[in-house]
């Protein structure tokens, strides 16, 4: 009986700055698992006073093969500027850190890059 007042007084101590932007999706081309292709991928942007934590996930697609692939980025977007932050890219057997950086063209759209060891990649990210 006593758990779900306990309950509420948790939800009700959550900070106001937390709270879900929302999905997104990108198109990248770029150098992965030895090979160039595609990726296709969405996220869900999970921000707190300019700080975003983004998992998602996607498919590569490379010479006519198509390939699973998901990720975690933590990144910071300095107002009205850029999103800088850090990911890992997670394939197969394979697991990729890379840093990242994106530049917006207009609301809701930027231009991105993803560069870590045997992982480069660059696109363009809408939404979140």
């Amino acid at each position: 009986m006593l758990r779900l007042p306990l309950i509420a007084l948790a939800l009700a101590a959550l900070p106001s700055t937390a709270y879900a932007e929302g999905l997104g999706a990108e198109v990248n081309y770029g150098r992965a698992d030895g090979h160039w292709g595609t990726e296709i991928g969405a996220g869900y942007a999970l921000n707190m006073a300019g700080f975003s934590l983004t998992p998602g996930a996607g498919v590569y697609l490379r010479d006519g093969d198509t390939k699973l692939y998901g990720r975690v980025e933590a990144a910071y977007t300095i107002p009205l500027s850029a999103t800088i932050g850090a990911g890992a890219r997670f394939s197969g057997d394979n697991i990729r850190p890379y840093a990242t950086l994106a530049m917006p063209i207009i609301p809701k759209l930027r231009a991105k890059a993803n560069v870590g060891p045997r992982y480069y990649a660059v696109g363009l990210t809408l939404g979140y």
